[in-house]
């Protein structure tokens, strides 16, 4: 009986981790979706089109504090529910890389669209 009631428990407590993953994920999903938005509308916004490359480069680093937080957060915290055994700083890494990804596609994008047609 006591081998039954531990399964059970921890089978509920299995369900209710995958809860939590499954709600961290879907955060660091909205996460990224919501600075990848931010980066596009400073990709679009016609002050913009003026400046070089190095200076849209220098503005990708520096907008969308905000949204770049709250994906930096959601997807470390998804990370290190989803990897418990992993370095604690490999989450965090994998957070900056991405988003360091995100900006280099975004000013990649913005160099590309500025050179003329060959």
């Amino acid at each position: 009986m006591r081998m039954v009631i531990a399964a059970v428990v921890a089978m509920m407590t299995s369900a209710a981790m995958a809860g939590e993953i499954e709600d961290a994920h879907r955060q660091a999903v909205a996460g990224r979706d919501s600075y990848w938005n931010c980066l596009s509308r400073e990709y679009t916004r016609d002050g913009n089109r003026n400046l070089s490359g190095q200076d849209f480069t220098s503005l990708i680093a520096s907008a969308c504090s905000s949204e770049r937080q709250n994906f930096r957060v959601a997807l470390v915290d998804y990370l290190s529910m989803q990897f418990r055994s992993a370095d604690a700083g490999d989450p965090m890494t994998t957070a900056n890389n991405a988003i360091a990804l995100a900006q280099k596609d975004i000013v990649t994008a913005f160099i590309a669209h500025k050179q003329p047609p060959k």
